[in-house]
């Protein structure tokens, strides 16, 4: 096999090989059981250029599990919406987590213009 079939092969498979890396899959969950109310969480002090990201209730095997606060790199510009869960009927939605423009947040937009991450 020639060097340049070796090296187009290679790339090939590395490109193959790194696109579930980038892949991102969105889902929605729509349940009929309340969450609990929110776990009182001891903040840390947040060092500069992060934000605290408050804990939330996750839906994993059927049930309610806790997920801690975290800490995350701020992005100038954008305000954090953390996770939550929404009355939608008789169901409940989870919305995952978000960056949310501060010039949307100030003009109250119903759209947001947002980047989950």
């Amino acid at each position: 096999m020639s060097l340049r079939k070796v090296i187009v092969c290679s790339c090939a498979t590395l490109a193959i090989m790194a696109a579930p890396a980038f892949a991102r899959i969105d889902f929605d969950i729509d349940i009929g059981v309340a969450p609990p109310p929110a776990q009182v969480e001891v903040v840390p002090a947040v060092p500069p250029g992060y934000v605290w990201v408050p804990g939330y209730w996750a839906w994993e095997d059927g049930r309610h599990v806790w997920v801690p606060g975290r800490r995350i790199e701020e992005r100038p510009g954008y305000n954090w919406v953390g996770e939550h869960w929404e009355k939608r009927g008789d169901k409940w939605h989870f919305e995952r987590g978000y960056w949310e423009h501060k010039e949307h947040a100030e003009h109250g937009h119903d759209e947001h213009e947002h980047d989950h991450h």
